[in-house]
This record gives structure tokens, C-alpha cells and sequence, in this order.
């Protein structure tokens, strides 16, 4: 059956008979929930299949933004809170081992949780690195200050999800953490040098650049290309991306939907098709906005198709023990040494 390179949106806590019949007609590759898609554990399980079902694929991934802090989409009173980013910077400890070591096992509990209901791709690490002055929609999402603290906080939030079998997401390739505005309301734009952005913002990105998926920042760098962003700019894509970072991971776009984006969703699903992105991502759910992306979007194919397939086989089916009730106890432990 073909399959198309977008991830799809849904718009509650089950699929209408609209929605049904557009997945299996459009065929997404996969799908990612919100908020508005959550209700219980066993809600979330049957939405998960149901969503399955309509492209035929039991692998198909399904995506959510589980971060901790102030980006959780599962939460209370059906599963706990995760500390933000900056929490696991923050702890106390002789041996800065510790700090990687906790991270590591809150993304962890987190891949249980996800896999118990049947998500199996988490948008972490954030990878950005916030500076001063900059808009606060990175802020506290951040593990550190450097690119060498969150490169190690990054990767051991994305061996923690590995090891419960969850794919993890770098997101905002190649670096949101610098700009003075919030995507999803307007374009950010930073002016720094390439210089700079190479040595800094982009750095996290290239340490890491072994994780199987990433997400783009819809950010204007004027010393790489004055008139798009990463999403939908050729040059950041090839010259950055795919040369400086060496990243041969799979890529996808943030949210189409996202204000820092102009032109219609046809359009916007085109440029970054056209820019060199493998995937586009549109999330609210709006059956007028995904019926243009799905326009927009080519066949799942080519060198695509083989970073879409290798991204899957990273999901372990051998993982090891994990007892989630000891598990907690030991972050909660580390947590008390936060100030």
C-alpha cells in the first residue's frame, strides 16, 4: 500500500468517520497526539489502534510531545509529572555523571509510559540552546546554558527513550534557542554569524547527529538565508542539515500549521518538500488544513523511504528489565537535590 510523507493530526479523543476515511485514502506515515487526544490510559490505546487500522500498518509511528515541564501531553491523574529540561541541569551533584544518569532514567519512565498506551515516538531532546534575551518558548525546555550540557543531557534523554522503545525526535535542527520570537505566533529571525551559530546553536545537533529523526526550526539565520526559514530554505538544509551536521536521519518539518509560516498549506507542504525535508508534520487536526498538506506531500519513497525505514528498526524488541515503581522512587530521590 503506498504511504505518503506526512504525519497527520486527529481532532479528539476518537476518530470520526471523516477522519477514518481520510487516512485511509491519504495514508500518512504516522500520526501524533495533543492534549485534546487524551483522556485515559485505555482511551489512548484504542485511539492508537484505531488510528493503525485506517493505514493498515501496526508500525505505523504515532508521536507525542511528552517533555516534561510545560510541554506534557499525558498527565495527571493518569500519569505523573516530568520534570522540565532545565530541572536535570540543575541537580546538585559532585560526580556530573549523576546529572546524565537521571536524565537518562526520567526519559525512561517516560518511554514506559508511552509504550503502555502504544506511542512509540517521543519530540525530545530539545537540543536548542537558549541564549540571553531570547524569546522564553525554548526558556526552561533547555537542559543547560552550553551546547556541551545539553549535548549530554540530549543524548542520554534519547538513550533512555531508545532503551524502552521509543524513537526520539531532535528538534529544533538546527537551533531554535537564539531567536526573539515563538514560532508558533510569528517568524523568528536571528542574525548572528555562521561563525557563531556553527560553534553554538548548531553544535547539540551535530554531536547528536546519530539520533534516527529530527525536527526543523521554522527560524530565519540571515548569514545562511535572509529570505526562509530552516523548514523551507534549500540552503539550510543542504549546506547545514545535510553537510555541516552530517545528518542522514530522517527530517521532519515542525508544525505546517505554525504562524511563522506564510503562503497557503499546499504551498508551505511544497517548499519544504522542495527544501529537502522527508517529512512534513501538520498537527491540529483541521480536516481542510491536512486534506492541502496531503496535496502537497510526494509518495514516502527514495532516500526518504530508506531514513523512514531505518528510523523503525532503532525501536528495541528486546528491552531490558525496567521496574517503573523503583524506577520513580530513585528519580524523585535525585529530584530533592534540586535547589
Amino acid at each position: 500500500m503506498m504511504t505518503r510523507a506526512f504525519i497527520a493530526g486527529c481532532s479528539g479523543t476518537a476518530l470520526t468517520a471523516d477522519e477514518a476515511a481520510f487516512y485511509r485514502d491519504a495514508a500518512p506515515w504516522g500520526f501524533i497526539l495533543f492534549r485534546r487526544n487524551v483522556e485515559s490510559p485505555d482511551q489512548v490505546r484504542a485511539l492508537c489502534a484505531a488510528l493503525r487500522e485506517t493505514v493498515g500498518r501496526e508500525d505505523a509511528p504515532i508521536l507525542i510531545d511528552q517533555e516534561g515541564g510545560r510541554v506534557q501531553r499525558l498527565g495527571p491523574p493518569h500519569w505523573p509529572k516530568y520534570p522540565s529540561g532545565s530541572t536535570y541541569g540543575r541537580l546538585h551533584a559532585n560526580d556530573p555523571l549523576v546529572r546524565r544518569e537521571v536524565t537518562r532514567l526520567g526519559a525512561r519512565l517516560i518511554a514506559h509510559d508511552l509504550r503502555a498506551v502504544g506511542i512509540t515516538v517521543d519530540c525530545l531532546p530539545v537540543l536548542d540552546v537558549p541564549i540571553a534575551g531570547a524569546h522564553d518558548v525554548i526558556g526552561d525546555r533547555a537542559y543547560g546554558r552550553t551546547p556541551a550540557d545539553v549535548a549530554v543531557l540530549g543524548r542520554a534523554a534519547a538513550e533512555g527513550l531508545l532503551a524502552g522503545s521509543v524513537l526520539p525526535v531532535v528538534k529544533h535542527m538546527p537551533g531554535h534557542g537564539r531567536a526573539g520570537a515563538d514560532s508558533h505566533l510569528a517568524l523568528p529571525v536571528v542574525e548572528a554569524s555562521r561563525e557563531e551559530l556553527e560553534r553554538h546553536d548548531f553544535a547539540p545537533f551535530r554531536i547528536l547527529s546519530d539520533m534516527p529523526l529530527a525536527m526543523t526550526a521554522h527560524v530565519v539565520y540571515t548569514a545562511l538565508d535572509p529570505d526562509n526559514p530552516a523548514t523551507t530554505s534549500p540552503i539550510v538544509m543542504s549546506e547545514i542539515v545535510r553537510g555541516h551536521l552530517a545528518y542522514d536521519g530522517l527530517v521532519m518539518t515542525d508544525d505546517l500549521s505554525m504562524q511563522a509560516l506564510s503562503g497557503s498549506y499546499r504551498e508551505r507542504t511544497e517548499r519544504a518538500f522542495a527544501a529537502g525535508c522527508d517529512m512534513a508534520l501538520h498537527c491540529n487536526g483541521r480536516m481542510d488544513e491536512m486534506s492541502a498538506v496531503a496535496e502537497g506531500t510526494p509518495v514516502l519513497e527514495g532516500d526518504a523511504l530508506r531514513r523512514a525505514e531505518a528510523a523503525l528498526r532503532r525501536i528495541r524488541h528486546d528491552t531490558e528489565p525496567f521496574d517503573p515503581v523503583d524506577a520513580r522512587a530513585r528519580l524523585d530521590a535525585a529530584l530533592a537535590m534540586v535547589a
